[in-house]
């Protein structure tokens, strides 16, 4: 497996989702060229969006803008992977809920991977920061599954960013033994990129599967200063000498800014065959799916 990961520079402007979708468009074709089976964006891609947006949005008015454009990038990204004949995982965008309960928000932070047999599986973001919690920042609502899907002849699952930060979540997810785990991600600080980057290589050695994350860097051309975002990307493998010892397969450092629409990564000839070979007889000291169910804990 041949997957490409896209820093993606939102501070490039964009005047209106066909042309976001014209960018999404070459760089598919650009992976695709190159051997990929897979491109995968980050978290709050949308948020490139704000650079055609009405002028002194309120924080809590660009949640709702961005997801009244949603429908959009979905419809114009949706023919993309037959015509490429790759996957693609389309970061992040708010999407307003159907339904929605009257105690809870109404938009949700999600997910959308398109493949090339036409479906699309979604995925919400499952735990959110403070940011996305605050009533009058971008007030997001929480997700409460996980989708796991068979493609390509792999298990495939998606956890947005926080959510690759937490073992509970990894423990319920290990009895479905995913090969790839997809991991769109968006941070301001280096603290939060080593936060998630550093998880994401635990998960790897603690489902023993291989994972790929992926951030965006720079700041939303809206014509108002604000915090930029730092980021790279990574494939990491379990630790085992069979795998290579590092558990690092390839990176593109932390960065805040570059020229253009942002760097690309393409991970080459992921093993996942032999990983699953592996993981189901010859692994080093990999437990299996480890619950600790039997350990009883005490204070003294």
């Amino acid at each position: 497996m041949n997957v490409a990961l896209w820093v993606i520079n939102i501070a490039v402007p964009v005047n209106g989702v066909d042309a976001w979708a014209a960018n999404v468009d070459a760089q598919m074709a650009n992976a695709a060229k190159a051997g990929a089976r897979l491109l995968v964006m980050p978290e709050y891609a949308a948020e490139q969006w704000l650079s055609f947006a009405p002028g002194n949005l309120s924080p809590s008015e660009e949640i709702p803008w961005m997801a009244s454009q949603s429908a959009a990038a979905v419809e114009a990204l949706r023919l993309l992977p037959a015509r490429h004949g790759i996957g693609l995982l389309a970061g992040t965008m708010p999407v307003e809920v159907e339904n929605a309960q009257e105690d809870r928000p109404p938009h949700v932070n999600r997910a959308h991977l398109l493949l090339p047999d036409g479906r699309i599986i979604v995925q919400d973001k499952l735990c959110l920061t403070p940011q996305e919690k605050n009533p009058d920042g971008w007030n997001l609502a929480t997700g409460d599954q996980v989708t796991v899907i068979e493609w390509e002849g792999l298990r495939v699952a998606t956890l947005v960013c926080l959510d690759i930060e937490l073992p509970a979540l990894a423990a319920r997810l290990a009895p479905l033994q995913p090969d790839l785990l997809l991991v769109p991600s968006m941070t301001e600080t280096e603290a939060g990129y080593n936060r998630v980057f550093s998880c994401a290589r635990a998960r790897a050695t603690e489902l023993y599967a291989v994972v790929c994350a992926v951030g965006i860097i720079g700041a939303a051309a809206t014509g108002v200063p604000r915090a930029g975002y730092r980021s790279g990307a990574a494939a990491y493998l379990p630790s085992d000498n069979a795998l290579g010892t590092t558990g690092l397969w390839n990176e593109i450092p932390l960065m805040s800014h570059a020229d253009g629409p942002g760097p690309m990564l393409m991970v080459r000839e992921l093993p996942i065959g032999r990983m699953r070979t592996l993981r189901s007889a010859g692994a080093e000291v990999w437990p299996g799916a480890w619950d600790a169910s039997h350990v009883r804990f005490v204070e003294s």
